[in-house]
């Protein structure tokens, strides 16, 4: 493949990775703002959702940390199949997080009569834990929209065998990426309590 033809496909290749991650960033934000309508009646099985979400979560973070260790041990094609196996987890991550906040009432920290209001008595019980939840959860999210691109970017480079240009990339993708999903399961074990019985 010439020079010319190799730029061409980085730049489409990178604007597609731009494009996905707009659009997943979007998609999150409208779940958030609750544009969308919700069914009347919500379907038993969504609580169970964010459990398997921060189970996906701990799971990424054993593969990621196993495929530091099996990089640095210079196995290469097991690396490889980690970071996929990763990668195809968070993949399912992202469509359960979608549907649980389509669908889902929002969840408030500190609800814990869960009738979707944090009043004056159950803010008393939270106040000690409530900065530090909103810290992880706001870093997590913020990291979480930051860290995508670098991830695709940096899959991209691996599998095209650009191994100057994926170490630079992963530099910055594997820490924030191992932050994000260890947060994730922080997240989801503080939040927990508050969900609908």
């Amino acid at each position: 493949m010439s020079i010319t033809n190799l730029e061409n496909k980085d730049k489409l290749v990178l604007r597609f990775i731009v494009a996905l991650s707009i659009f997943v960033f979007l998609t999150v934000v409208i779940l958030n703002k609750q544009f969308l309508p919700k069914p009347e009646v919500i379907p038993s099985w969504l609580y169970i959702l964010p459990m398997i979400n921060a189970i996906i979560n701990g799971s990424c973070t054993i593969l990621l940390l196993a495929s530091l260790y099996f990089v640095k041990q210079k196995k290469i094609e097991i690396h490889k199949r980690i970071n996929l196996t990763a990668f195809i987890l968070s993949s399912l991550f992202l469509v359960c997080y979608i549907l649980y906040h389509w669908l889902a009432n929002e969840t408030k920290f500190g609800d814990t009569n869960h009738d979707g209001l944090v009043d004056a008595n159950e803010s008393l019980t939270i106040v000690s834990s409530k900065s530090i939840y909103y810290f992880i959860l706001i870093s997590h999210i913020v990291l979480a929209a930051i860290v995508l691109p670098l991830i695709l970017l940096s899959f991209y480079r691996g599998l095209q065998l650009q191994t100057e240009k994926h170490r630079k990339l992963v530099r910055y993708s594997f820490p924030i990426w191992l932050y994000v999903t260890i947060t994730g399961v922080v997240v989801y074990l503080m939040i927990s309590p508050y969900y609908p019985i």
